[in-house]
C-alpha cells in the first residue's frame, strides 16, 4: 500500500513555512498604519496550524528517500496545497475576492504565471502587493529545485538528460534536495538583492524596488500598478530585461561558476540558443517599430527588448500594449511565449532545449532519408541523445499541443471567444502571464472571465508548471496499481 506519510510531512512543513512568510506583509501594513494587518494574522495562523498538524501527524513516516510514486505525489501536492492557503489573504483582505479569484491569483503567483484577476492595483494595501510578490518569489525558487532534483529523477519531458548536471539523486531525493536547495537559495537571494539595489539606484522607491525584484527574478511578472512595468520607463526597463535574462538561464551553471568553472555557462548550447533567439526577435521587432510605427530608434529597441524578454522568459510584464503593434508582431509574440527559457531556471513554457533536441532529430532524419545506409543520431550539446530522452521530448510536445487544444476548446465552451480561448490556454500551460485580445491582453485582466474558465486556467497553470506528465501520470489507473 502506498505510504503517504512522507509526502504529507514535506507538504505540511512547506505549508507551515508559507504561513510564517505572512509576517512580512503584516509588518508592512503595520508600518503603513493600515488596519489591514489582521488579515495576515488570521491567514497565517490558519496556514501554520493546518501545516503543523499535517506535518506532525505524518512525522512518524519520514525516511531517507522517496519512491517514484511518492515523488510524483509530492511535486503535484505541493503546487496544489500552497495556493489553497496562499489564497487566504486575498479572501480576507481588502480585495474582497471570491475564493475562485483568490485561488486563481495564488496559483498564478506560485506557478509564476503572472496572470491576474485584480484591477485597481495602485490602490491595494501594500501588504497584499508584497504578498503577491512573495508568492512568486517562493514559486520561482521552488520550481528551480523541482527542475534540478525531481524532474530529472522522474524522467519527465526529456529532463533526464540533465541528471548528471543536476547532481546524482537516485534513492536520496529528500536529503539531496536539501543540499541542492541550499546552494541554489544563496544564488537566488543574491540575484534578487542585486536586482532590488539596481532598481533603487535607478529611482524606484524601496517598496517598488523590493516587490519588482521579487517578481523579476522569479520571472513572475506581478507588478504594483495596473500599467504593469509601464509605470517605469528608461533605464529600469533595461535593468529588468537584464535580470529577467539572468533568471531564465540555468542556475546549475551559476553553481558551477561560483565553484570555479567559469566557462560552463558560455559553453552551454541552451544559453547560445536562448540569447540568439532574443537577439533575432528584438532586431525584427525594433526594425518593425522604427519603420512602421512612429518610434525613434532607442525607444523601439528598449520596448522591443523589454517585451520580448518578458514574453520569452514567461515573466509577463508589459511596458506597453503590444496588441497595438499589429498582427505581425502579435503573432511573433504568441509563438515566442511557447519557446521559454532554459531548463533549471525560473523561466517556464516548453523550454529551449526541447526545441534543440527536436530540430536535431529532424535533421538526423532528413540526413537518413538522403542516405538510407548512413548512421545518423540526434545530438544535444555534443552528446548523443538517448532514445528514452528523445521519446520523452516528443511525448512532451504531443501532450502540450493536445492539452492546449483541449483546454482552448473547454474555454470556448464556457463562452469565451476564439482569441481569448486559444491565448488563454497557451498562457496558462506555458505560464506566460497575459494573453491576447482586449480582455486578457497586456492591457486587461482575467477578472471578467467566468468562474469555470478561471478554474480551468488555474488547472492549466498547475499542469504546465509541472511539465504536464507529472500531473497526468497521477490520473492514470496504472499509477495507483504500481
Amino acid at each position: 500500500m502506498l505510504d503517504l506519510r512522507p509526502v504529507g510531512y514535506v507538504i505540511g512543513l512547506l505549508v507551515t513555512v508559507l504561513g510564517l512568510t505572512m509576517i512580512f506583509p503584516m509588518l508592512v501594513d503595520l508600518a503603513e498604519g493600515k488596519e489591514h494587518w489582521p488579515v495576515f494574522v488570521e491567514s497565517g495562523l490558519i496556514t501554520i496550524l493546518a501545516g503543523g498538524v499535517l506535518a506532525l501527524s505524518c512525522a512518524n513516516g519520514v525516511r531517507e528517500g522517496l519512491t517514484i510514486q511518492q515523488t510524483f505525489l509530492l511535486t503535484t501536492g505541493v503546487w496544489l496545497m500552497l495556493p489553497i492557503f496562499g489564497a487566504l489573504p486575498f479572501v480576507f483582505g481588502a480585495t474582497e475576492a471570491r475564493y475562485v479569484d483568490a485561488f486563481f491569483e495564488a496559483m498564478s503567483g506560485l506557478t509564476t504565471t503572472g496572470s491576474t484577476v485584480f484591477s485597481g492595483l495602485d490602490t491595494l494595501p501594500k501588504g497584499l502587493l508584497l504578498w503577491r510578490g512573495i508568492l512568486q518569489w517562493l514559486g520561482g525558487i521552488g520550481i528551480i529545485v523541482v527542475a534540478m532534483v525531481f524532474l530529472p529523477e522522474l524522467r519527465v519531458g526529456g529532463m533526464q538528460i540533465f541528471r548528471s548536471e543536476a547532481f546524482e539523486t537516485m534513492g536520496k531525493i529528500l536529503p539531496r534536495a536539501t543540499q541542492i536547495a541550499s546552494q541554489i537559495s544563496g544564488i537566488y537571494i543574491a540575484i534578487t538583492l542585486m536586482c532590488a539595489l539596481v532598481y533603487l539606484i535607478l529611482g524606484m522607491n524601496v517598496f517598488d524596488a523590493t516587490v519588482h525584484a521579487l517578481t523579476t527574478v522569479s520571472t513572475g511578472g506581478f507588478a504594483n500598478y495596473d500599467a504593469s512595468f509601464g509605470a517605469f520607463v528608461g533605464g529600469k526597463e533595461y535593468a529588468a530585461s537584464f535580470f529577467m535574462i539572468l533568471a531564465a538561464l540555468p542556475f546549475v551553471r551559476y553553481v558551477q561558476l561560483i565553484n570555479g568553472n567559469t566557462t560552463a555557462i558560455w559553453r552551454d548550447t541552451q544559453v547560445h540558443a536562448f540569447l540568439g533567439t532574443i537577439a533575432i526577435v528584438v532586431g525584427v521587432s525594433a526594425f518593425t517599430l522604427t519603420y512602421i510605427f512612429p518610434h525613434d530608434v532607442e525607444q523601439a529597441v528598449r520596448e522591443a527588448l523589454f517585451n520580448v524578454v518578458s514574453v520569452i522568459s514567461g515573466t509577463g510584464y508589459s511596458s506597453v500594449d503590444y496588441m497595438a503593434w499589429g498582427p505581425f508582431l502579435i503573432s511573433i509574440f504568441f509563438f515566442l511565449g511557447l519557446i521559454g527559457g532554459c531548463a533549471g531556471s525560473t523561466a517556464c513554457s516548453i523550454k529551449i532545449f526541447r526545441y534543440q533536441i527536436l530540430f536535431s532529430s529532424i535533421r538526423a532524419q532528413l540526413r537518413k532519408t538522403r542516405s538510407p545506409h548512413g548512421i545518423f543520431t540526434p545530438k544535444y550539446d555534443g552528446r548523443v541523445v538517448d532514445a528514452d530522452v528523445l521519446g520523452s521530448v516528443m511525448t512532451f510536445f504531443v501532450f502540450f499541443v493536445v492539452s492546449m487544444g483541449l483546454l482552448a476548446v473547454a474555454l470556448g465552451m464556457t463562452g469565451l471567444d476564439f482569441v481569448t480561448s486559444l491565448s488563454g490556454a497557451a498562457t496558462a500551460l506555458a505560464n506566460i502571464g497575459p494573453g491576447l485580445g482586449d480582455t486578457i491582453g497586456p492591457a486587461g485582466t482575467f477578472g471578467p472571465l467566468n468562474d469555470t474558465a478561471k478554474w480551468l486556467l488555474a488547472a492549466g497553470m498547475l499542469v504546465g508548471r509541472l511539465e504536464l506528465m507529472v500531473v497526468y501520470a497521477i490520473l492514470t489507473v496504472q499509477f495507483w496499481r504500481a
